[in-house]
């Protein structure tokens, strides 16, 4: 064999080793590019959150609680875990952001808050060319207190004065994506090779249905933006309930505010009216809201709303007569309530049913002799709880919902209610149907019922938990009690802390001692009639806690946990027709003592024909 030179000993060394690295180099780009699977899988699990927040959105019950939101916030989270560096990532983080802070202007938690802010760094630090950028910077620049970015935000070209007014908010609707700026386009438009499946290229250029409903709220925002600011809540609606002697009126906001009301007295001289009026500050009037109501009962001629100032929304009540009146507020959502009394002095007799007075022959109606005869409870309303979008608590067996339950049992209750009472029966709902709780109180009031009685089933996380529990309006005095206020109003424990401080006020015309006799009544007979009947029936007793429901009722108002439907062996009950219908007789027995103990002959009259009011 011929042997090498040492020219060509080092040339075949050389060629050997371009070999090899061209070899490596080989190795590298097909064992190391950018997979396609990661960026497929990313898309398909932004669309997979996208479809649940869209669920959300159009969910307003779900919208309360806040395992909902947490559960479509961590859909968006796997987006960016999926492939951190790809061109979804930021889409995921923006979305994550977005929600949590949605999710903060409904809780007002601290932590919450903070997360929105470190999504929204995290895209600024993490993709300086990604679209999501920008939005990123405007979207924290919105969030009061969010200065820990300032120093980042303004070394990288943004200020605070060049920003145009925008929201975070995530409208309902879809719309196109704004256009890029020119001088970006080239950065914002970046593709990805990514192999066989060619271009993968930044989320938003080409998919309207997934980022566009956030870029609209934010052109709506800044179509109707006030100096108010992009943090301001926005007053959405007005709603009232009304009869002649009481009104209540709800001004509905997309978040949390502050607020202030004033008495002014009558101005001849403008030929002014008596007027109520609430300021909400930090706020601004929505573009959909119908500025102006028309009541025109015996206590109010309207409402109406107005951006009083550039931050200050005003509602203002325009008064014809009153006794006194209320207002409050309510959290998830935050809502204010204004109730509005006259004297039952004033009261219009209801139409009804004549009879003759047997001494003067004179006609009366049914209202007239029902006072004479002081029958006191003549006209009772029965709420069924939950309805609609709100299921209420979830039951032990599957497919199993506490509002269909309670539905069943207040049908049940209020045919025994007609046909054994001979009262008239107001039924809050006698379908699957979403009622606001400050609604269900309103028809009470507006229907001048006599008793309040809201219907439940309870639910623990302890499947082991069971019994029968009666709640009426008072400050809870045990954790278990708040735990169950906070469920049924669909909101926090801390809520029912802050709704603490407030009740005493708000107590001074509810009938709380006439409340407590009737719970006392109520209870007893259930667990008499149900521990005659089955095993393992426990008494938990009369309790007293702060319930939406129950606040402003202007008569004897109860809410019935009937049994725990997160049980296996009460759950079941409560599918048994025969167990329904002796809790509906245990409950006819209660408010049957009740009647007796406040007046003995209070049952005694012309039945009310049946079916009436329901």
């Amino acid at each position: 064999m011929k042997k090498e030179t040492g020219k060509q000993s080092h040339k075949h060394h050389l060629m050997r080793t371009i070999n090899i690295f061209c070899l490596a180099t080989f190795v590298f780009a097909f064992f190391f590019q950018p997979c396609p699977g990661f960026a497929g899988n990313a898309k398909n699990k932004y669309l997979k959150a996208d479809r649940c927040y869209k669920s959300l959105r159009n969910n307003p019950a779900r919208q309360k609680y806040r395992q909902y939101w947490l559960g479509c916030i961590q859909k968006f989270d796997e987006v960016y875990k999926e492939d951190p560096s790809g061109p979804w990532a930021p889409a995921g983080l923006y979305m994550s952001g977005t929600l949590y802070y949605e999710l903060y202007k409904r809780s007002r938690k601290a932590a919450d808050k903070n997360e929105a802010i470190d999504c929204f760094e995290r895209i600024i630090k993490r993709f300086p060319n990604s679209k999501y950028r920008s939005k990123a910077l405007k979207a924290i620049d919105q969030i009061p207190g969010a200065n820990t970015i300032k120093g980042l935000t303004e070394s990288n070209g943004y200020h605070a004065k060049d920003k145009k007014e925008t929201s975070v908010n995530i409208n309902l609707k879809k719309s196109e994506p704004p256009k890029a700026q020119p001088e970006k386009k080239k950065i914002e438009n970046v593709s990805v090779h990514a192999g066989k499946e060619g271009e993968i290229k930044e989320p938003g250029d080409g998919i309207k249905e997934i980022i566009a409903a956030g870029e609209e709220r934010a052109k709506s925002s800044e179509e109707v933006a006030s100096p108010a600011g992009g943090g301001a809540v926005i007053v959405s609606n007005l709603r009232y309930w009304s009869n002649p002697n009481y009104t209540r009126i709800v001004i509905d906001a997309d978040g949390e505010t502050g607020y202030s009301h004033r008495l002014l007295k009558q101005d001849p001289a403008l030929n002014k009216p008596q007027r109520l009026y609430v300021d909400l500050s930090n706020s601004r009037l929505g573009s959909d809201i119908k500025r102006a109501i028309p009541i025109n009962d015996d206590l109010l001629s309207d409402a109406r709303a107005g951006q009083y100032e550039p931050g200050i929304v005003r509602v203002v009540v325009d008064i014809k007569s009153y006794k006194t009146y209320k207002i409050f507020s309510l959290k998830n959502p935050f809502r204010i309530v204004i109730d509005v009394w006259g004297s039952r002095d004033e009261e219009v007799k209801e139409e009804g049913p004549e009879y003759k007075d047997g001494e003067k022959g004179d006609k009366m109606s049914a209202g007239a002799l029902a006072k004479q005869f002081a029958l006191g409870v003549k006209k009772i309303t029965v709420d069924v709880g939950h309805g609609g979008d709100d299921y209420g608590a979830p039951g032990y067996m599957k497919g199993v919902h506490e509002k269909d339950i309670v539905l069943i049992l207040g049908k049940k209750l209020a045919n025994k209610l007609r046909n054994e009472l001979g009262c008239e029966v107001i039924m809050t709902r006698n379908s699957d149907k979403y009622l606001t709780l400050e609604e269900r109180t309103a028809i009470a009031n507006t229907k001048n019922s006599d008793v309040f009685i809201s219907l439940h089933t309870n639910a623990a996380r302890n499947k082991n938990a069971y019994g029968i529990e009666t709640y009426y309006l008072n400050l809870a005095t045990d954790d278990e009690s708040i735990l169950v206020a906070a469920r049924e109003n669909a909101t926090s424990t801390k809520n029912i802390s802050d709704l603490q401080s407030i009740l005493n006020d708000l107590m001074q015309n509810a009938k709380i001692n006439e409340s407590s006799r009737l719970a006392g009544h109520v209870q007893d007979a259930i667990f008499k009639k149900l521990n005659s009947n089955y095993d393992n029936v426990k008494n938990k007793g009369v309790k007293k806690a702060p319930f939406y429901v129950l606040l402003g009722a202007q008569m004897p108002a109860i809410l019935i946990e009937t049994s725990f439907i997160s049980n296996k062996r009460e759950c079941l009950r409560l599918l048994d027709p025969d167990y329904q219908e002796l809790l509906c007789d245990a409950i006819i027995n209660g408010v049957r003592n009740y009647i007796k103990e406040i007046n003995p002959s209070a049952l005694i009259g012309p039945p009310v024909k049946s079916g009436k009011g329901g």
